[in-house]
């Protein structure tokens, strides 16, 4: 079993037209997620997956694989599974999506992910953390999970979940979902041809329509700090500043 990274680049976002070719102190975003992922040292191959002939030159320029992919793909696990389909990989081997837009992802995050298939059973995983702040719990934009005992996901939301009905002594703990996800290949070539589901569209979470239809999700709970994600200029600007003010490296 090998694993094999692959970074989605898309260069046509909405809140950020370009962004993987945001200059973030003399290195675009793209080159510092590829440097992360190299970083964590456990994978046989890395690929930068894109739509734009602009960021490809960008990834053959800092010596990365890359392959071009459609314009149509709805996530990144469908341009992951594009690559997959263009590569030399088996059925066994498990694809690590690292999104484009962590290029301070910690890379022993990633390691961390990866030790969840050293259980065979394994078909998808991906990270928790668990949540205290409580304006975190109720942003929607935070997605949150719950599991069962087997630490396997059993629905994602950005709802708080679970919801405390009783103010009693019994707190519950809240868990994030860090958007970092691996597959095996036959795996990743299956769910990406699930039709999608009522629980995704209402929720706008891709990962619903596979626990829809019955595909189970490991969670390994990290204690590693999430990594800054880079959604909009005003996110580059607050991520520049604390550079500035060596408060990120």
């Amino acid at each position: 079993m090998n694993f094999i990274a692959i970074i989605p680049a898309r260069f046509a976002s909405t809140r950020f037209p370009g962004k993987p070719l945001a200059i973030i102190d003399g290195k675009t975003m793209i080159a510092r997620v590829y440097e992360q992922v190299c970083k964590a040292n456990c994978f046989s191959q890395v690929w930068i997956a894109t739509d734009d002939t602009r960021i490809e030159t960008e990834a053959q320029h800092i010596g990365a694989k890359v392959k071009m992919t459609s314009t149509k793909h709805r996530s990144g696990t469908e341009r992951c599974a594009e690559v997959v389909s263009k590569i030399t990989c088996n059925e066994n081997d498990v694809i690590v999506n690292i999104q484009g837009d962590e290029p301070f992802i910690n890379p022993q995050q990633i390691i961390e992910l990866t030790s969840c298939f050293n259980n065979e059973e394994v078909q998808i995983a991906t990270l928790l953390k668990q949540i205290t702040d409580n304006n975190l719990i109720q942003n929607p934009n935070v997605v949150k999970v719950v599991t069962d005992l087997q630490n396997n996901a059993l629905y994602f939301s950005r709802s708080v979940i679970p919801y405390l009905r009783n103010n009693t002594s019994q707190t519950p703990t809240y868990y994030q979902h860090i958007g970092i996800y691996a597959y095996k290949v036959a795996v990743l070539q299956k769910i990406v041809a699930l039709p999608m589901t009522n629980l995704e569209i209402t929720e706008q979470l891709e990962q619903l329509r596979w626990l829809e239809h019955g595909f189970k999700i490991h969670t390994h709970i990290t204690a590693i700090d999430s990594a800054i994600g880079i959604d909009t200029k005003e996110d580059l600007e607050l991520v520049i500043n604390l550079l500035k003010n060596h408060k990120l490296s």
